[in-house]
């Protein structure tokens, strides 16, 4: 039977997160983050969360067939500190990668602003979605690859699949899952952040893809884990997402 349950989780808070907040709230131009974006591992919060989410996935282990993950390092932490000794075979996916963000990586809201006016200006005229910063993607570039890692996944022959990537890999398969088209998945987007270490649930059924858990973080309060909501990516020219909550890296 193909996947009719796919769980969708964002990895734990990753020093990237805490460095791109830190450089935000300072008012900063540049976050000062030495790595590359794959070799972001998780901050302390972050691995406190991954071992929250280890108790959720004990409770729903016999829920989830399948295991898949991006290749970056905060998300393969993320799920083998839930795992445990739990000796899953575990599907790494270069598709499920974060988004790419090319001239603009490891820039804040002000230094894209002054360091790269005519991308703000760019993306002003072409909008959110399809805004591609030289070097790197748009979210249309990324809806493109999950659609090639979807058209995998959902005929593999478990009926139920657990992911764990990064917040704008959470919000693009659940927005193509349920067929949104541009306008409703940036509102959707808007209203709705991906919370580190959150768990998302979609069902198949009656020819259709229903949403009944988005961004739930109930097992890190459960556990008295740190909830961090860090939503990502500053968007150029979007002043809603410079939330003082944290940006920079997902």
């Amino acid at each position: 039977m193909p996947v009719k349950t796919l769980w969708l989780v964002r990895h734990g808070e990753s020093v990237g997160n805490v460095a791109a907040t830190r450089a935000e709230r300072e008012g900063l131009e540049r976050i000062p983050l030495d790595i590359r974006d794959s070799d972001v591992p998780l901050s302390p919060t972050g691995e406190q969360q991954a071992a929250a989410l280890g108790e959720w996935l004990a409770e729903h282990r016999v829920e989830v067939e399948s295991f898949w993950v991006s290749p970056y390092l905060r998300a393969r932490q993320t799920l083998a500190i839930a795992l445990g000794d739990d000796p899953v075979p575990v599907a790494v996916d270069e598709r499920l990668r974060d988004r790419e963000l090319g001239i603009l990586d490891l820039l804040t809201t002000s230094g894209v602003a002054r360091l790269h006016p005519e991308e703000a200006a760019r993306r002003r005229h072409l909008g959110k979605f399809y805004h591609r910063p030289p070097g790197g993607e748009s979210w249309a570039d990324v809806a493109l690859r999950l659609r090639s890692f979807l058209a995998d996944l959902l005929v593999t022959p478990q009926e139920s699949a657990l992911v764990v990537a990064h917040d704008a890999v959470v919000t693009l398969i659940a927005s193509l899952l349920r067929r949104l088209q541009e306008q409703e998945i940036l509102e959707f987007a808007s209203g709705n952040p991906v919370l580190n270490a959150s768990v998302t649930r979609l069902d198949f059924a009656d020819d259709d893809w229903r949403m009944p858990l988005f961004s739930d973080v109930g097992h890190l309060r459960e556990e008295g884990a740190t909830v961090t909501v860090h939503p990502g990516t500053p968007d150029v020219g979007d002043p809603e997402s410079a939330d003082s909550r944290g940006n920079g890296r997902p």
